[in-house]
């Protein structure tokens, strides 16, 4: 049996039926088009941030991002899942996403400056604090 043949605006599914896109093919490609260019400034903003997180850390203004996780590792028991840098209209922070041996997520911030640890939220933070040996 024949494929069934099917005008440009249409889709084939699995089951042999057809579903229409409802769009004309020019529209469909010029919304690709503003989709890659808004995609496109996004990677160029996250090289600049990038490149302005490294020349912040080689001059010193905050520490490296392997300070901070050796600094999470050694204060708090967990798996790291995201480490962000942040620098709005405040001083550069860490913000850290830690995973709990219990299965919660907390949420550190820390000075990029110094290291010092700001905040800490998330259910079951306390216990996944490592207890100080003095």
């Amino acid at each position: 049996m024949p494929e069934p043949s099917l005008s440009s605006p249409f889709i084939a599914r699995s089951d042999g039926g057809a579903v229409s896109s409802g769009m004309d093919p020019c529209l469909r490609l010029s919304s690709l088009a503003v989709a890659l260019v808004l995609a496109c400034g996004a990677a160029a903003r996250a090289d600049a941030d990038h490149a302005h997180a490294r020349a912040a850390s080689e001059v010193g203004q905050i520490v490296p991002l392997q300070a901070i996780v050796t600094r999470v590792q050694a204060e708090f028991t967990g798996s790291l899942v995201a480490v962000e840098l942040e620098e709005d209209d405040a001083p550069w922070i860490y913000k850290v996403k830690l995973l709990t041996p219990a299965g919660a997520i907390v949420k550190l911030e820390y000075e990029a400056r110094d290291g010092r640890l700001l905040r800490v939220k998330g259910r079951d933070a306390e216990p996944a604090r490592r207890q100080k040996h003095d």
